[in-house]
């Protein structure tokens, strides 16, 4: 009987020629470091709805869901017929648009607490943009960032992060404050030993939208009283959780509204695109006063060829519009909830040491026992990051492949409004012939 690699690579060739064409190209082969796989990724050719198709002619129901920005699943005819249409009228007329007004009026329809926002290409863009609003609006250099926490690439974002970052110099975190995650009175000392505390960053369903998660409702609480109480400022960032933790995010799932957000994946339909959007006077630290003085000392410049395009506009508009005026999340997080009961029965069945956990559509696999109401895991994190990164889990990336189901990372299932009971029972089904692969490999 084959294992599980010795499958994955018969299953594959066509990628594993094309990944050889592109290692002489890109550094690893890939262009996005979650692409990287051993040994080699596969190479998809296009999708619809909940489903794509590799180079091989595999198919695959998807739950990678674009890096998460695909709620409305592939190619949604609606995002295809407006993106198509802009096409052909400019993909950048060098000016202000009306589309890009819709778009930040769609945002705002969703989320209460942003008065004013601006447009970036990247949600990294826009966590850059956040720490630098905050910074110059209170005149203080210093972020607080929690550990793990995933902001995107730029230097202040790497800090306390666990990926390494050769490269940045020790100055650049001279400015970051970083404390554990989900503990409120270490915010409180930072807050209370430094008087250079700008603001305060973080995911709001925990580390790797919520992967290592944390007492959400009270610590989203604590926090935004011990902020406002201190002239911090409070970012979230909802550059995963916005319009999928629900369709106000996050902020509007446990009421907490922060002073400012940083949004990207969703907020574009799919396309490239992102967006700081809070407090009127703290955005505003962009806009010219015509005060040569002030302009010239105070106000933050913000250029961007792609800000607010066209294309990204017309996408960003329609999918917000459709989520606020159809039950988009009601459906995706209905069949999360359906696929997260499934995944737990199997691991229970299968006597398999492992739990399934998340909120609205986002679920992660820990295959460790924890005794959690399978929403908020209560594991430590350490353990969650140690079995995350064993050799069972790539295998049960590797084998749900082979059964024609791809995940977001290895251990994360991202649900769209488009996946219905048959893409439930069919990864359900490929889940428990992969768990009893990867039992066969003696991996678990």
């Amino acid at each position: 009987m084959a294992t599980i690699l010795e499958d994955y690579i018969a299953k594959h060739p066509g990628s594993a020629q094309r990944h050889l064409e592109a290692s002489k190209l890109f550094p690893d082969g890939v262009t996005h470091d979650t692409r990287y796989a051993q040994p080699f990724p596969l190479y998809m050719t296009h999708g619809e709805g909940p489903r794509k198709w590799d180079v091989d002619g595999n198919e695959y129901v998807d739950y990678v869901s674009g890096h998460g920005a695909l709620l409305l699943g592939h190619s949604h005819p609606a995002i295809a017929d407006a993106v198509s249409k802009q096409v052909l009228r400019g993909t950048h007329l060098g000016a202000s648009t009306e589309e890009e007004v819709r778009w930040a009026k769609a945002i705002k329809a969703l989320m209460p607490s942003i008065e004013k926002l601006r447009f970036h290409s990247s949600g990294t863009e826009a966590t850059l943009m956040a720490m630098r609003l905050a910074r110059a609006y209170t005149g203080k250099d210093k972020i607080i960032k929690l550990q793990d926490h995933f902001h995107g690439w730029h230097d202040y974002a790497m800090a306390g992060s666990d990926r390494s970052a050769p490269g940045i110099p020790e100055a650049s975190w001279g400015t970051m404050v970083v404390v554990p995650s989900g503990d409120l009175s270490a915010v409180e000392d930072a807050i209370k030993r430094d008087p250079d505390i700008a603001a305060i960053i973080l995911e709001p369903t925990g580390a790797h939208y919520g992967q290592l998660p944390f007492d959400t409702p009270n610590y989203l609480k604590g926090l935004r009283e011990l902020t406002a109480q201190n002239g911090v400022v409070l970012i979230f960032d909802e550059v995963v959780t916005g319009f999928r933790a629900s369709p106000g995010g996050a902020q509007v799932r446990y009421g907490i509204s922060p002073d400012l957000t940083t949004m990207a994946k969703i907020v574009a339909g799919g396309l490239p695109g992102g967006a700081i959007g809070g407090k009127a006077d703290i955005i505003d630290m962009i806009a010219h006063r015509n005060d040569p003085d002030w302009d010239n000392t105070h106000r933050v410049y913000h250029p961007g060829t792609f800000n607010g395009n066209p294309l990204s506009a017309v996408a960003g508009a329609t999918a917000l519009e459709m989520i606020a005026s159809q039950p988009i999340n009601q459906q995706a997080d209905a069949m999360a909830a359906k696929l997260k009961a499934g995944l737990n029965e199997v691991l229970n069945r299968l006597e398999i040491p492992g739990h399934a956990h998340g909120i609205a559509s986002m679920i992660h696999v820990v295959l460790a026992d924890c005794d959690c109401g399978r929403e908020i895991c209560t594991m430590s994190h350490a353990k969650i990051s140690e079995t995350t990164a064993s050799p069972a889990v790539t295998a049960m990336k590797r084998g749900l492949q082979n059964r024609g189901v791809d995940i977001m990372g290895r251990d994360a299932f991202l649900v769209s409004s488009t996946h219905t009971e048959k893409e439930i029972d069919q990864t359900l089904n490929a889940f428990q012939e992969t768990m009893t692969a990867v039992r066969a490999d003696g991996l678990i």
